[in-house]
């Protein structure tokens, strides 16, 4: 096994928990590897720090695995992590059938990212170190989780930074990849193979519940609404009307389908539109809800698109302040790690400033408990979601 040691004063990142090494926090290298290979991580002294793969045509040149020197990467190494996770889920998951079962770094499997949905199961291997261990790791979870089926999403530009190819399939048998799921007591249709991230956005499930408290008689707007899952939830919780508004029709057809199923079909109505060119229009037309919903998607995954980014999230919360009535609430979120709590938050203050409404903070929620967060690791902590009142 080769031996990776880091420089003097550059260890005290990854000696504290974080699992990525950069190319240039190392001091040598001993020993010989192919791209993949499991490598031992020194300090600058020498001293075991941990073992991961290493892949040198990556931004991220380790991942680390494990802190223990005596552990071994191999089946029982992936069976022993894939339990735990398992385990984890079992107690924070309620009322449910779909998670994120794994998800990477968090749960010590670096760039290994498992999703549940009911019976079936969406895989993606987002790195060549794990990438490896495919074989190995759906033998486990046949083992562990025994599904009826699995799907692969590597679809994904984020391989390519590896030097592996985008695909998507079967693992096994076909099966009819919209699947429906079962989540806080609402029946949601998922695309396993066309749906956004594997299919759906299990990270918001918690904060789905959030509208409880807000929705009671309220005329609604949810924007970027994909699959219609906060406003069917909207309407569960009481809504008096819900409009949602994306810019897909695939998406929009599965929101109605979600409406339907669930009851809600004469509350919810849905609408093929820019959000941002929707809210400029409603705002120029005088229109007021009681709530607005702002769940776009991602609007930046590098620190050179943030400036942009920025300005987009100013303005769709400019506008969804300006349309809401007295006392109403916005419920607004970012999945943009690049975009911090603070910062999203000076965004938010600028919004209102601006839209010439004074507004306080109800609650600062993050992700579901299914996609946990390293205290060591920023990277694991990236959606906001933030529940603000006009005043």
């Amino acid at each position: 096994m080769a031996v990776v040691m880091l420089l003097s004063g550059r260890q005290a990142r990854v000696a504290a928990g974080h699992p990525w090494i950069y190319s240039t926090e190392v001091a040598k290298i001993e020993g010989e590897f192919v791209p993949g290979d499991i490598v031992e991580v020194t300090d600058s002294r020498g001293r075991f720090i941990g073992k991961g793969y290493i892949n040198p045509a990556s931004k991220i040149l380790i991942r680390i695995m494990t802190r223990d020197k005596d552990e071994n990467i191999d089946r029982d190494f992936f069976l022993n992590r894939i339990r735990t996770a398992l385990s984890y889920r079992n107690k924070v998951v309620k009322d449910s059938n779909a998670y994120r079962l794994v998800y990477g770094e968090a749960d010590f499997i670096p760039a290994l990212i498992v999703d549940k949905y009911g019976d079936y199961l969406s895989v993606q291997t987002l790195a060549l170190g794990i990438e490896g261990y495919k074989d190995i790791i759906i033998d486990v979870l046949k083992e562990v989780v025994n599904p009826t089926a699995i799907y692969e999403r590597n679809d994904v530009s984020v391989r390519e930074l590896e030097g592996l190819s985008q695909h998507k399939g079967f693992i096994g048998e076909e099966f009819d990849t919209f699947v429906e799921i079962l989540e806080n007591g609402l029946y949601f249709k998922v695309d396993m193979a066309e749906g956004q991230k594997t299919g759906y956005f299990l990270d918001q499930r918690e904060n789905r519940l959030a509208l409880e408290q807000l929705s009671a008689g309220a005329r609604v707007l949810d924007c970027f609404c994909h699959t219609g899952t906060f406003s069917v939830n909207a309407a569960r919780f009481g809504a008096k009307e819900v409009l949602g508004i994306d810019i897909s029709q695939s998406a929009l057809e599965i929101a109605r389908e979600n409406a339907s199923r669930n009851g809600y079909s004469e509350i919810c109505t849905f609408r093929e539109g820019n959000s941002f060119d929707e809210l400029r229009a409603m705002d120029k037309a005088g229109e007021k809800y009681d709530l607005v919903i702002l769940d776009p998607p991602a609007f930046t995954k590098s620190k050179n698109a943030l400036a942009g980014a920025i300005r987009g999230y100013k303005e769709i919360n400019l506008r969804g302040l300006k349309i809401l009535e007295k006392g109403g609430f916005l419920v607004t979120c970012s999945c943009s790690y690049h975009m911090s709590e603070e910062l999203f938050l000076e965004v938010l203050q600028s919004s209102a400033r601006d839209a010439g409404r004074d507004v306080r903070i109800v609650e600062i929620r993050r992700q579901a408990k299914d996609h946990p967060m390293l205290l060591s690791s920023q990277e694991t902590h990236y959606l906001k979601c933030v529940i603000l009142q006009v005043l």
